[in-house]
């Protein structure tokens, strides 16, 4: 993966890099114009790739997959090869933003309800006003319209681009069309732009240092709860499998 530490998971090959470092190396990926599909990893994905081959190419065809959720900060040390912490997806979209105002980068997002984007493109000029909000689109089109999606966003010239569109999709959407996008660092978001336009809470930071953001999640939301049955099927195939985890299939 580009030369940065990695710690194999199934496969799929998990950035070591710590927050600090992954915005470090993205900086140089978007001062290079080398496009990179960002994936923020955890458990349900992994187990996602497991049992869909071609989600599974996704993920280890990524230029650069970080830890983003706890389970796979865990396997790693359970493997005797730690991550130095957990990079979440969150994080790393405001850290960018940050260091994006001295370079005025360029940022299109895409995803959501059209009311929660443009809220959303609206906090963020607020809240980095050195960035560019170059522009923004829901996440509401099929197929059909990926065509004007792909050239709407080619226009911008964007350095970057967040897509919102859950897991099971927006990450075969940016491998799709990465190539032709070409962007420098392209990267799906989940939920952060209801996060960010104030749709919903992020979890507390009680939640947060005890690695179970996903247990309020759950709380908040109910119905979640057989999406979450993936973390502790991951969390036991990881103890069964033992020295399997880190081997590439």
């Amino acid at each position: 993966m580009n030369g940065i530490p990695t710690v194999p998971i199934y496969g799929i090959q998990v950035s070591k890099l710590d927050l600090k470092e992954t915005v470090s190396y993205l900086t140089k990926a978007i001062l290079s114009r080398r496009p990179h599909q960002v994936i923020t990893a955890n458990p349900i994905m992994v187990m996602t790739a497991l049992e869909n081959p071609s989600y599974m190419d996704i993920m280890r065809s990524a230029e650069l997959v970080v830890p983003d959720g706890t389970g796979v900060v865990w396997a790693a040390e359970h493997v005797g090869n730690p991550v130095k912490e957990r990079v979440a997806g969150f994080d790393l979209l405001h850290e960018l933003l940050k260091t994006g105002e001295s370079y005025h980068w360029k940022v299109y997002l895409l995803g959501s309800t059209p009311e929660v984007i443009r809220e959303t493109a609206s906090r963020l000029q607020k809240q980095y006003p050195g960035i560019i909000i170059a522009g923004y689109r829901d996440g509401y089109f099929g197929p059909e319209q990926d065509e004007e999606v792909v050239s709407g966003i080619m226009d911008t010239q964007p350095d970057l681009l967040f897509v919102a569109r859950g897991a099971d999709s927006q990450e075969p959407w940016i491998a799709k069309y990465k190539s032709r996008l070409a962007i420098p660092v392209m990267m799906g978001v989940g939920g952060s732009f209801d996060v960010i336009s104030g749709k919903s809470r992020r979890a507390p930071k009680t939640f947060q240092k005890l690695r179970i953001e996903w247990l309020y999640r759950l709380l908040k939301e109910p119905t979640r709860y057989r999406r979450m049955l993936a973390l502790p099927k991951f969390a036991l195939k990881v103890l069964r499998d033992k020295e399997k985890v880190t081997k590439v299939r």
